[in-house]
């Protein structure tokens, strides 16, 4: 059972799955602490990774943090570290450990919408006073004076249209963006991983033409023709139905002034056929008068008996 168990424990070690970038750093210090199997101040040892990160390339360096503060690094691979560079908390010796994640890069630190023009280096620093230590947290440092370089060297053709630009990748992972200075040289005063991006063109999407307008119809001119036909109809009836009404209105008020004028006829005739007075001319005047009293009076002894 030990005989066929071990090879399959033996393939999964050696092809295990991406680890997040914080892990692979971690297994990077583990590998580069190695290297130092007779060590020296100030001399920069090349590790070894393991399998199943080929392609990923390490060294470190062991330094007294005065003297890193007094004289810097002159050429540590792409990085050069001027003088003034302090770091927290404060060791007596600390280790740099660089790293070129190669063909990896793309792989811990995606950047959609870009194109990686150069390989991600990474330059982190731990502390040096026990160098079989794993798992060791990164040293806060940074440049007090002048700002640290990375020489790139040749990078990778830019695409049309785009303007090559500096990517650095904190501790935490956050990605910040400079220019470019000559030479494909970028700069920074902290610790991190860094390469030269290019924003990805987007191409426009096409738009499609309109399709375009159906000619008119017989059908559609009869339905035009039949629609404005119907709306002069209903103008039509509401104006002869507005004149009909008023003429309705006109002839019941000339039936009612008719009525009354019939009525003051009637009555005039009524006293035009009364009883006609005599004239007598009184002075200059003319004033009629009655011939006698139809109901002549009684006097109320005439009734007593």
């Amino acid at each position: 059972m030990c005989i066929f168990w071990w090879p399959l424990v033996e393939s999964q070690l050696s092809n295990p799955l991406p680890k997040p970038a914080r892990a692979l750093d971690a297994t990077l210090q583990d590998y580069a602490y190695r290297a130092f199997v007779h060590p020296k101040t100030g001399v920069p040892f090349k590790g070894t990774v393991p399998s199943y990160l080929t392609g990923i390339e390490i060294s470190a360096m062991r330094l007294r943090s005065g003297s890193l503060y007094r004289r810097g690094v002159e050429t540590f691979r792409e990085f050069v570290i001027p003088v003034g560079l302090r770091g927290q908390p404060y060791v007596e010796r600390l280790v740099l450990v660089y790293q070129n994640l190669g063909n990896w890069s793309t792989t811990y630190y995606s950047l959609p919408g870009y194109i990686y023009l150069a390989p991600v280096l990474g330059l982190l620093a731990y502390n040096g006073s026990d160098l079989s230590a794993s798992n060791l947290p990164e040293l806060d440092f940074w440049a007090s004076e002048d700002a640290i370089t990375v020489k790139f060297g040749s990078i990778g053709p830019i695409p049309d249209g785009s303007v090559a630009k500096c990517a650095w990748f904190d501790l935490h992972g956050q990605v910040n963006f400079t220019n470019l200075l000559s030479g494909n040289v970028c700069s920074t005063t902290e610790q991190g991983h860094f390469s030269i991006v290019a924003e990805l063109a987007i191409a426009p999407v096409p738009v499609p033409p309109a399709p375009p307008e159906p000619a008119p119809s017989d059908h559609t001119h009869n339905s035009r023709k039949n629609n404005e036909a119907r709306i002069w109809g209903i103008i039509g009836a509401a104006t002869g139905g507005t004149a009909l009404l008023l003429l309705l209105a006109l002839l019941i008020l000339w039936a009612s002034r008719y009525k009354k004028r019939k009525r003051m006829r009637e009555l005039e005739r009524a006293a035009d056929a009364g009883e006609a007075l005599r004239m007598a001319r009184i002075g200059s005047m003319r004033a009629p008068y009655a011939l006698g009293t139809r109901t002549m009076p009684n006097f109320e002894t005439e009734f007593d008996v």
